[in-house]
């Protein structure tokens, strides 16, 4: 797990590149390098999480034997034992990374379909002059792209590296507008910066000749096809549970301490198992999990049931309310987008324990919802593809009234992903490539990236996607009760009432902390996005009448309090 940077044009200068680089330091603290072409058309710049190969052999920008090409990556490639053999020859490293180009090297932008794994990288090729990018199936490793003022094309991990590479920091009218209008983020190209556009997940990229093509190398939709499989549920239970196993394995492929990431839900429960029966029983490895000392909303009873006949240590991790302002800020700087309150804020918390701890990978369970059709909107009849527009209501998600109309126009529409012919898949994948997982695989990445560790998802898997989108809806809905398949599943695994529990949001007091302790830092941000941005964007006076209804309880729904914090957050970021 690292951080990628990388130049090439005909006009840049050195320092743009080491500039870069700095701004990324925290993604790879282990190692710092860079290569320059010697016709000084391309720079990269590598800092180096050491996960697997710690020796210095294993270092990036890592070029071929010939010379001739030259990578960088970050991410893991978790089949690089199996590809080693396929592949052959002689190896100077035990990485994955020197398993990716040479597959790469053999192979072409084919090695991509053999790959499992989370990756984003690029290979310059020293005698054609093109730089190649690649970014995974579903986008867990981040590639941000842009051109600057003369031309030259810049990439890296994280925006910031490229507004210190020299790109302007300027606002994204458009992804704003979508944002505090409808809530939407991370659905497509664009970020919150104008110019600045990312990789999407099952994308590559070609420079050639000052110019870029991008084409799309993985669709799921094309994979799975429209026919529902017709095989008896235990025949696909029993080649699913084995995927989950061998996904699960995969992940533990490192050289230093993996540890876990537990709530209370299904997917944590299903995750602790797979560990357990994959490691062993007696394996103690350290479980995280994070606690706010508010009862209705902490999930440590939970956890602890589930650890209390295993071996493994638990490592309650708390959100106090007097951190969230520093918190907020810090977490901010490394996001450089709007992200997902408190919650993330908590999760946040849990990777700079793990690193205290020495504790340099985590697991977390994510996916399973939108695999298996676990949220609730799945469940009712009436449930659309398109975004509800609702104003100013009690359970409003966003406050489309207090913005000028003017500024609602320049909102991106997003066409409905009609890809399937039923209603149930179209929404699984629209959670999957357009909504909830792209925007948690940011936040998550970040938050991770801050505290230099690496985040695994084995629930992530391709493979496990590809099963479950080929299953017909009784499969996921049974007795109005989503996942149901992987109910009936885990229950072999798991105690009954583990099984049979609703879906839980993760949630964190976030509305009784705003109205109550954090009343004035809420405030003081909200006056700021006013001043700000009140006279082109937004209503101050009706921000006013809505923020005293959530103070006096008439509205319960925090989200539109966040998104006016967000917007003095990144005000703030952008001026520094």
């Amino acid at each position: 797990m690292c951080g990628i940077t990388g130049i090439v044009g005909n006009s840049w200068k050195r320092d743009q590149l080491a500039n870069m680089l700095d701004s990324q330091h925290h993604r790879g603290p282990d190692n710092q390098s860079v290569f320059y072409s010697e016709n000084q058309i391309c720079g990269l710049g590598h800092n180096r999480l050491s996960i697997i190969d710690l020796h210095e052999e294993a270092n990036q920008p890592m070029a071929d034997a010939s010379g001739r090409y030259v990578m960088v990556f970050n991410g893991e490639i978790y089949n690089y034992k199996e590809l080693r053999t396929e592949l052959g020859g002689q190896f100077r490293t035990n990485s994955d990374s020197e398993v990716l180009l040479q597959a790469y090297i053999k192979w072409g932008k084919d090695c991509l379909n053999k790959l499992i794994g989370m990756f984003s990288f690029a290979i310059w090729d020293n005698r054609e002059h093109i730089l190649f990018a690649a970014r995974d199936r579903l986008g867990v490793k981040p590639f941000n792209y842009a051109f600057d003022k003369d031309n030259n094309f810049l990439f890296a991990s994280e925006i910031k590296a490229l507004h210190q590479g020299g790109i302007d920091k300027e606002n994204d009218t458009a992804s704003w507008a979508s944002y505090l209008a409808y809530g939407r983020y991370d659905v497509d190209e664009f970020t919150f910066w104008n110019g600045i556009k990312k990789l999407q997940g099952g994308h590559y990229l070609i420079w050639k000749n000052g110019s870029i093509q991008i084409s799309q190398w993985y669709n799921l939709a094309e994979i799975t096809g429209n026919e529902f499989d017709t095989r008896p549920i235990a025949e696909v239970t029993e080649e699913y549970f084995a995927l989950m196993q061998n996904s699960v394995d995969l992940r533990f492929r490192a050289d230093v301490p993996v540890g876990i990431n537990l709530s209370g839900g299904l997917d944590s429960s299903a995750l602790l198992a797979l560990v357990d029966k994959v490691k062993g029983a007696e394996n103690d490895i350290n479980v995280f999990t994070f606690v706010t000392g508010d009862a209705q909303y902490d999930e440590l009873p939970w956890v602890e049931e589930m650890l209390a006949k295993t071996h493994h240590p638990l490592i309650p991790v708390s959100l106090n309310v007097e951190d969230i302002p520093s918190l907020a800020e810090s977490v901010q700087y490394h996001q450089d987008e709007p992200f997902g309150g408190f919650p993330t804020l908590a999760y946040a918390n849990i990777f700079t324990e793990a690193r205290k701890r020495g504790v340099i990978v985590l697991l977390d369970g994510q996916g399973m919802d939108e695999q298996w059709a676990g949220y609730d909107y799945y469940r009712k009849a009436e449930t659309t593809l398109a975004t509800p527009t609702v104003q100013g209501t009690k359970d409003s998600p966003v406050l489309i009234d207090t913005l000028h109309a003017d500024f609602i126009a320049h909102s991106r529409q997003v066409a409905n992903q009609e890809i399937y012919p039923d209603k149930m898949r179209n929404l699984q994948y629209r959670d999957a490539f357009q909504t909830k997982i792209p925007r948690a695989l940011r936040f998550n990445d970040r938050v991770s990236m801050r505290a230099s560790t690496e985040l695994r998802e084995p629930f992530l898997d391709h493979r496990l996607f590809e099963i479950a989108f080929r299953q017909p809806e009784h499969f996921k809905i049974q007795r109005d009760q989503g996942k149901y398949f992987m109910r009936q599943l885990l229950a072999e695994h798991l105690p009954g009432k583990v099984v049979e529990a609703p879906k839980r949001a993760l949630q964190t007091p976030q509305r009784e902390w705003l109205r109550g302790p954090l009343r004035e830092w809420a405030q003081s941000h909200i006056d700021i996005a006013k001043s700000s941005l009140g006279d082109s964007w937004l209503k101050p006076e009706i921000m006013d009448q809505h923020w005293n209804r959530f103070l006096s309880g008439q509205s319960d729904n925090s989200f539109y309090i966040w998104q006016w914090i967000s917007l003095s957050l990144m005000h703030i970021r952008g001026n520094n």
